[in-house]
């Protein structure tokens, strides 16, 4: 969005124009307020090297647009002040808590309620408005739709900084605050860079199911199981798949570990409160969706970008770590989905549920009419 008024009705200067935005932002549900200056810093550098490892594995519009992301004043040079805001999402209960019912599907608790995109875009709008009809000059703001790197903007304008698990760890917050940014042409003044308390922590490194933190402050998004889940759009892995457990959507453990959490205020704003239905789904019953029930069923939650097939795909590995052998039916009607991606793992699923006699037979009755090349091999890989 980008807005912006000739005439200002109001001249308001410096700490005082920085104080009475932040009133506003306040007022209008933001948990956290920092100013940076519209520049590049340190983190062009870290995002260089961290798409010259090929840690983004397949989310090429990282490095498409990687000048953009790593230098605010490419994507809008016009820009003096980056507006960083939060908004808190504290879950009431443990994340981890869900992975103790292995029937059940555990998503990331940001994807619990409704879709924080929409919810952060509306309030940005009325700030982002009102900035510009009060104090004029120009502003564009963004909730992670555009080259953005939100994270290092958040940290060098003071909200909190990024912890050895690369995510934003707050003070106050701990690791629950979703963020959203203004771009603007007034010059305001600027908050100090959050210093890092991680200390020699290790929780959240030591917490992942995939080791997928080659050093600290280093993530490696090819292992991450929220990478794996969301935006990987192929098979997963055999070596990750154990691991992921009844994770469908997302992972919380690197954010659930971090000690900071404990000084986190509880109780996320109404807006961000999870959806019953979301917070601890029937396996089984996920399983059964298809492209229309998926859509009516994720109706305004971030789930439905990632599509049908991809989230199924998930669900179907989350069945085979169930070690419940009456979902081996499920399994098995799922042999003969139209998505590729489901029904090989519809197959891994089936093997560790019913091994042997069963799954040789659905083995012989399925695997001739098999056309795709990686579900055949899925087939062979596996003996009973």
């Amino acid at each position: 969005m980008r807005t912006s008024i000739s005439e200002p009705q109001a001249a308001l200067e410096g700490v005082a124009l920085r104080a009475e935005i932040e009133r506003q932002a306040r007022a209008l549900g933001f948990d956290a307020f920092g100013v940076t200056k519209a520049e590049a810093g340190p983190e062009r550098e870290a995002l260089r090297e961290y798409l010259a490892k090929g840690y983004h594995g397949d989310m090429a519009w990282m490095s498409a647009h990687a000048a953009r992301r790593g230098d605010p004043t490419i994507l809008w040079p016009n820009a003096q002040s980056i507006i960083m805001l939060g908004a808190h999402y504290t879950p009431d209960k443990p994340p981890g808590n869900i992975q103790d019912a292995p029937l059940a599907g555990a998503i990331s608790v940001y994807a619990r309620g409704r879709d924080y995109h929409k919810i952060l875009k509306k309030r940005l709008k009325r700030l982002a408005g009102d900035m510009a009809q009060q104090f004029g000059g120009e502003v564009k703001l963004f909730v992670d739709t555009a080259p953005v790197m939100e994270k290092p903007l958040a940290a060098r304008a003071g909200l909190g900084w990024q912890g050895k698990h690369s995510n934003l760890v707050s003070r106050r917050f701990g690791s629950w605050l979703f963020l959203g940014e203004i771009f603007t042409t007034l010059d305001l003044p600027v908050d100090a860079p959050a210093r890092d308390h991680c200390g020699s922590c290790r929780a959240c490194l030591d917490s992942c199911p995939t080791s997928a933190f080659p050093a600290p402050y280093r993530l490696d998004a090819r292992r991450c199981i929220s990478y794996l889940t969301i935006e990987h759009k192929g098979h997963i892995a055999a070596e990750f798949r154990a691991a992921m457990g009844n994770r469908i959507y997302g992972c919380d453990d690197c954010l659930a570990a971090c000690p900071w959490n404990k000084f986190a205020q509880t109780g996320a704003a109404h807006a961000f409160q999870p959806r019953a239905e979301l917070t601890a789904p029937r396996l089984a019953q996920l399983a059964e969706l298809d492209d229309s029930a998926f859509r009516e069923f994720f109706s305004g939650s971030p789930i439905k970008r990632t599509g049908r097939d991809r989230f199924v795909r998930n669900v179907m590995i989350a069945i085979g770590n169930s070690g419940d052998a009456a979902l081996a039916d499920v399994a098995e009607k799922r042999l003969r989905d139209e998505s590729p991606l489901v029904r090989a793992m519809a197959v891994w699923a089936l093997a560790r549920l019913a091994p042997g006699a069963r799954f040789e037979q659905c083995k012989a009755q399925h695997l001739p009419q098999e056309k795709d090349a990686e579900i055949r091999a899925e087939w062979r890989a596996i003996r009973a």
